[in-house]
């Protein structure tokens, strides 16, 4: 009923297809064309201004919810606008609206301006225009139109039979489906034009079991950069058959032991203690304020030898890939630690131009109404040449963790705590037993230093992250092969 034909490949449209559709969308059915961007750029390089830009965005979103063996709610929601700004030296300043209109556009155009006092001398030279490379990495396809309402409901009601049918200890399901179909339009002061059109999809399962009184959950789900047929039977099996069995392994743990100890990672997901306690650290706004443990170390070993990590925008139909950052530059596959050295930081064009570095493609924003700071997309340590199973055998007594629930960390520092919420203690190599209550408490920089193990198994998460920094969110992905880490410290309640 949901299956997706393996043979039909996805149109990926061409950059300038893109910038058409957005056009379309956003420009004139408001009477605007790229004339009166470029008028709008020239009001503020009226100023003596570093840099500025038109961000457009539509978004288009829906979703629906399943509890108690009924779809509960669903919601939808358009939303659209324009953010206006303007950079001078490190000030920026920032104007946006949801009446895109060419009023509205010169007014926020002649107030961001104001970050410089200082005007230009004689006219002001229209830059030329330049259509921005993008990737075509996913196709342009609104997913909520690609199941009907009844389907959707359907493939919901088929995520709780197959719970139930899975074990008589289910006592509750809960599932989500959310759909996401996003345009933007960006237009710079140095000419540049770009588009993107980027289609987004989540499924998302958590199961409650109960046994003897006890009561424990489990969760699943996955997503990306399509249409809604990627959830077809195999994909609803597979993530009913981990959130049932996430929350059957609960029902048998027992409390975590505390202290220093060997901690093995595993794959995919728990790439997001990675993501968290050094992929924030190698943002570039932190390493040029000097904020971050990881500033003014490019060139020198911060890591184990073998241990390479990249933020990669450009893997197909991955939720954090983008054709073109939120600033219009191309997304990129950058080298961040390349066995065991720092190479360099992830960038926006604004901490770029004052690091003297070029844009990594990694200017995002979570909306119109946001100013675009430094910030991941799919960040991931490249695989080694270590078995999985000879890296849990190497335990002598420690903690094999394969899933992550929250964590946060100091960006500072670079100290955090994560909560696993699948994890399994070990001694002399055999798995024993499912433990619960388990953190994982350390430095960012100095647990990278104690990698002794690569696992040749590197995955990327199914596609369910989402990023906060100073409160925005994004979609990313994370991802690593199975990991050795000596001597981390984990809180426990044994």
């Amino acid at each position: 009923m949901f299956s997706r034909s393996p043979s039909v490949a996805p149109r990926r449209e061409s950059t300038r297809q893109r910038i058409d559709v957005a056009c379309q969308l956003l420009l004139t059915p408001f009477g605007l064309d790229e004339n009166h961007l470029a008028r709008a750029l020239a009001e503020i390089r009226i100023h003596q201004v570093d840099d500025a830009d038109l961000y457009f965005q539509y978004t288009r979103s829906e979703g629906w919810s399943l509890e108690e063996g009924i779809v509960k709610t669903g919601s939808f929601s358009i939303d659209q606008g324009v953010g206006v700004r303007a950079v001078s030296g490190e000030k920026t300043a920032f104007a946006y609206s949801d009446d895109i209109s060419e009023a509205s556009l010169l007014d926020a155009a002649r107030t961001v301006r104001s970050i410089s006092a200082a005007a230009q001398k004689g006219r002001v030279r229209v830059a030329s225009k330049k259509i921005a490379v993008g990737r075509s990495l996913y196709p342009g396809v609104d997913p909520i139109s690609t199941l009907d309402s009844t389907a959707k409901v359907a493939l919901l009601g088929q995520v709780e039979q197959r719970a139930r049918a899975k074990d008589p200890r289910v006592a509750q399901v809960m599932a989500g489906l959310a759909s996401e179909y996003d345009v933007v339009l960006v237009a710079r002061a140095d000419g540049t034009l770009a588009a993107d059109v980027r289609p987004l999809v989540r499924l998302s399962v958590t199961v409650i079991v109960e046994q003897n009184g006890r009561r424990e959950m489990g969760s699943a789900g996955g997503g990306g950069r399509f249409g809604l047929a990627y959830f077809d039977d195999a994909q609803i099996a597979r993530y009913v058959d981990e959130a049932v069995n996430a929350a059957l392994v609960n029902l048998e743990s027992r409390p975590a032991p505390a202290g220093e100890m060997t901690v093995v990672l595993g794959p995919g997901w728990p790439g997001i203690l990675l993501h968290e306690a050094i992929g924030h650290g190698l943002e570039g706004d932190f390493n040029r304020k000097g904020s971050s443990a990881f500033s003014g170390r490019i060139g020198q070993r911060v890591a184990a030898k073998g241990v390479t990590v990249l933020d990669d925008g450009t893997i197909a139909d991955r939720r954090g890939s983008l054709n073109v950052d939120d600033e219009g530059n191309t997304s990129q596959r950058n080298v961040l630690i390349e066995d065991g050295i720092l190479k360099g930081y992830i960038q926006d064009s604004l901490n770029a131009r004052l690091m003297g570095v070029a844009p990594t493609g990694n200017g995002r924003r979570e909306s119109y109404a946001h100013i675009p700071m430094p910030r991941m997309t799919n960040t991931y340590m490249l695989g080694g040449d270590k078995d999985p199973q000879e890296i849990v055998a190497s335990i002598k007594k420690g903690l094999y963790a394969t899933n992550f629930g929250g964590g946060q960390v100091d960006i500072t520092s670079g100290k955090f705590v994560f909560s696993a919420s699948e994890a399994y203690w070990v001694e002399n190599g055999k798995i024993l037993y499912p433990v619960k209550g388990a953190t994982i408490v350390g430095s960012g920089p100095e647990c990278l230093k104690h990698v002794s193990m690569i696992g040749n198994d590197m995955a990327l998460d199914s596609g369910v992250g989402t990023c906060g920094k100073e409160g925005q969110s994004v979609p990313v992905g994370v991802g690593q092969p199975t990991l050795r880490i000596d001597g981390l410290t984990v809180g426990g309640t044994a």
